[in-house]
């Protein structure tokens, strides 16, 4: 029944809009002519709201509905009207060609708005005479109306019916593409709303919508981003004006159950004036209202605010624009008075409170005499913190005329007043690109909208007891989505005049040790507290609990790739001095210190360099038995080098002694075998610990509460301090023996270099012991790779820097001859 009813309903709208147009059609109904109008070449349609609320009465598809009882508001018409006056004034826009307008009243009605906007259109229609009932479309464009739902009955009911696809509404729209906007999607309010409600910290709150498209469709909207960023709706409550008290009762009883302390209101002045009355018989106060741009800066709503229900509301308004004479313009009612007398009548009357005509005695209001001062009047008509609203109007009209302009080609005048195509006429109104007088840049995006663009709004009492609306901050969607909104809390004034930030959450943050565990049939939002388990913690908010962070030296934190670097690099500067060294083999320098001895050494070092990689990265089983293992060999195979070399140069001393024949001992078979010898001690000594207790990846929960250190346990340590202490024993070996043989007559003496070499190592080493069982967590590895590189640069430094600095730069020195004298002499 439900299309049948949308049928009827469509039908009854076209056989009352046609005995006002002048035609022969004898169609039966109720005539609907605009309010406001005026001749020109091409006429543009305006659908506002001069009644704002209307008596709901009973109503019967078997009946014909009663009119509507409205009261009054006009500055949105005047708007359009002062647009197209200045405009036809206007020597550079649309030059030769005057604009007109046909001004109607929706009333706030989706059945009246759909009326008007036939009666605007007026397409080819049936008549049940033998006479056409047709007419061309009597209007290039329609701005209006300001409200959501109005507009998409508007558009939705008519377009399919109508031979004029491109209707340009400009304030609202839902994909429907020939309409534009002037001012932001609401989809971008909702955004916004919920960014600001997560800015705050609210996550628990409750809201009340409008039960038509605006507010649904807004508050789906709100919704969506507001689960995407963790924040619950307790309730979401439609509402309408025309509810019955029984429904308006269950409302009021759910927010009085409710725990929330914010309610976001997407609803317009008029669902709020109502419910502003309700609240207060029922005593309901301190909520944190949140509202849209539809009534945060309602100078009416905040007059009927006796109770401060709304006290402290924040919410959202299109930014503060001024539009030069527009206010003279409004507050001078004889422009309205040629163009609709009736209107002006009604209009004259509520301002002043008097009758023009006294129907009878009963009636105790003044006459009116049409000589009272509108300038002198201090109500919601004269207040204008409505113009960045009428603003919007404004720039609806001069987007139209800047379009015409460039499609009737107007230069010094235009040269045809033919109205261009609807299609062609849509296409071009998207391209539009202007600045209006006072500098504001107009134009359309790729779906027809403007930049959203908002001003937060607080409402705050002043001493005198008036409510006043102050900017406390912006939001812009242009901006990056961390920067879109600011704000200044110093300057809110919150609920019940508090200058602290509400509280509205279902369940206070968990504190440490304890996370959250959702209650049953709630949102995630409630939720209770209960101990962590094993590996688990709660993070710094104190809700998300999640598995404890495990931590250990990575190669992408900055120690890890300084320390990866500097491996690197010192392996690099290794194998160029193994290089150097074989380029200049055949050198005495070379052949002196034994080269095959100086190869291995350089061989060792690059794998005591290579080793410290192992000790970097997430640690697992294989990796912490051949971290420490690897240590210990390659180290123990250095400094079997250095002590083998130490050996050779005392031996070599005594050999030069009178009957002497202790170097057949020491030739190069014998130095591989010792080297072999040192290598395969400490070999066993790692077997053995890799056998009985070799070292295994451990979690570490004690170290930090909230951390797990992932690091290698020693299995025994036993085996690791075996496997250091021989390291130590062959280097404090090494270090006797060449600081022994620092003074022998040799010149040039070897034992000199491994006697410092080996005093850095020694000095590294006993200093790593305190600072390495001192670290915590991940600095333990970084210590202990510390202690290996620093004592790998100082064997290469100190053993093999002197002689490449002989080879590079001093090769003059580098003779048999020189061998001798070069302490001396250099």
């Amino acid at each position: 029944m439900e299309p049948v009813f949308a049928l009827l309903h469509l039908v009854m709208t076209i056989i009352i809009f046609s005995k006002c147009n002048g035609t022969d059609c004898t169609l039966l109904g109720e005539s609907v002519c605009p309010q406001i109008s005026k001749d020109g070449d091409v006429i543009i349609g305006g659908i506002f709201s001069f009644h704002s609320s209307w008596e709901i009465t009973d109503l019967s598809y078997l009946v014909k509905p009663p009119p509507l009882k409205c009261t009054r508001a006009i500055q949105f018409s005047q708007s359009l009207m002062f647009a197209i006056e200045e405009i036809n004034n206007n020597s550079s826009l649309l030059p030769g060609v005057s604009l007109g307008y046909k001004i109607y009243d929706a009333c706030t009605s989706k059945a009246v708005g759909v009326q008007v906007a036939m009666a605007l259109v007026n397409g080819n229609e049936n008549s049940v005479s033998n006479k056409p009932c047709t007419k061309p479309a009597q209007v290039q464009a329609i701005i209006g109306e300001s409200f959501s739902s109005v507009s998409m009955a508007v558009v939705m009911n008519i377009g399919p019916f109508i031979n004029l696809p491109p209707l340009s509404v400009l304030v609202t729209k839902k994909n429907i593409p020939h309409i534009l906007r002037t001012v932001p999607s609401d989809y971008h309010q909702s955004r916004a709303l919920a960014e600001m409600v997560r800015h705050f910290g609210w996550t628990w709150v409750g809201a009340i919508r409008r039960d038509d498209d605006y507010g649904n469709s807004g508050m789906a909207a709100f919704t969506q981003v507001a689960q995407q960023w963790d924040i619950c709706l307790e309730y979401s409550l439609p509402f309408f004006k025309t509810y019955s008290q029984e429904k308006v009762m269950r409302i009021i009883e759910q927010i009085k159950s409710s725990t929330s302390q914010v309610i976001v209101g997407f609803v317009d002045p008029s669902d709020l004036e109502i419910l502003l009355d309700v609240f207060y018989e029922h005593n309901i106060t301190g909520y944190q209202w949140v509202g849209t741009e539809a009534w945060i800066l309602n100078p009416l709503l905040a007059m009927l605010d006796k109770h401060n229900t709304l006290q402290g509301a924040i919410g959202l308004a299109v930014p503060k624009a001024e539009v030069t004479g527009l206010k003279d313009f409004i507050l001078d009612l004889n422009q309205v008075k040629s163009a609709g007398s009736a209107i002006f009548t009604k209009y004259w009357e509520t301002l002043f409170h008097c009758k023009y005509k006294v129907k009878n005695d009963s009636e105790h209001s003044p006459l009116c005499t049409g000589e009272e001062e509108l300038s002198e009047m201090d109500n919601t008509f004269t207040d204008m913190s409505l113009m960045p609203y009428f603003n919007n109007v404004y720039k609806g009209v001069y987007a139209i005329a800047h379009t015409l302009h460039d499609l009737l080609g107007c230069k010094e005048t235009c040269s045809t007043k033919k109205q261009p195509d609807p299609l062609t006429f849509l296409k071009q109104l998207k391209m539009v690109h202007f600045k209006t007088k006072d500098g504001e840049d107009v134009y359309f995006d790729k779906n027809g909208d403007p930049a959203a663009t908002y001003e937060v709004i607080n409402w705050q009492t002043s001493k005198e007891r008036q409510h006043e609306f102050v900017t406390v901050g912006l939001y812009d969607s242009t901006f990056p989505v961390n920067s879109r909104l600011t704000l200044n809390l110093s300057s809110i004034v919150w609920a019940q005049n508090t200058n602290k930030v509400p509280i509205s959450v279902c369940s206070e943050s968990c504190p440490t040790g304890t996370r959250k565990a959702v209650q049953k049939g709630k949102p995630l939002c409630c939720f209770d507290c209960i101990p962590c388990a094993e590996g688990e913690i709660s993070n710094k908010t104190g809700i998300e609990t999640t598995r404890c962070e495990t931590e250990y030296l990575s190669y992408e934190e900055t120690i890890g790739i300084f320390l990866t670097v500097v491996s690197i690099v010192g392996a690099l500067m290794t194998l160029a001095i193994s290089l150097i060294f074989f380029k200049y083999k055949n050198t005495p320098i070379v052949k002196v210190q034994n080269s095959e001895l100086s190869f291995l050494l350089l061989f060792s070092l690059t794998l005591c360099f290579l080793c410290s990689l192992t000790f970097i990265g997430r640690p697992s089983e294989w990796s912490c038995m051949l971290r420490h293992t690897a240590f210990g060999i390659t180290f123990v195979l250095c400094i079997s080098c250095v002590l083998r070399k130490t050996i050779v140069v005392l031996m070599a001393f005594r050999a030069t002694l009178p009957g002497s024949n202790v170097m057949k001992w020491f030739g190069p078979p014998q130095q591989r075998l010792s080297v072999l010898a040192f290598a395969l001690i400490q070999v066993l000594i790692c077997m053995l610990w890799l056998i009985i207790s070799p070292p295994f990846l451990f979690k570490n929960q004690e170290l930090f509460k909230e951390k797990i250190i992932l690091e290698c346990n020693f299995g025994s340590s036993i085996g690791f301090w075996a496997v250091l202490g021989y390291i130590g024993l062959l280097a404090l070996l090494c270090f006797v023996l060449a600081f022994l043989a620092r003074k022998l007559p040799d010149n040039f003496n070897e034992a000199k270099c491994i006697t410092f070499s080996m005093l850095v190592f020694c000095a590294v080493w006993i200093t790593f012991i305190p600072v390495y069982v001192s670290s915590p967590g991940k600095f333990t590895v970084a210590v202990e790779i510390f202690g290996i590189l620093a004592s790998s640069f100082g064997l290469l430094f100190c053993i093999f820097l002197p002689k490449c600095y002989i080879i590079i730069l001093k090769p003059e020195k580098n003779t048999k001859k020189q061998l001798f004298v070069w302490p001396h002499t250099l």
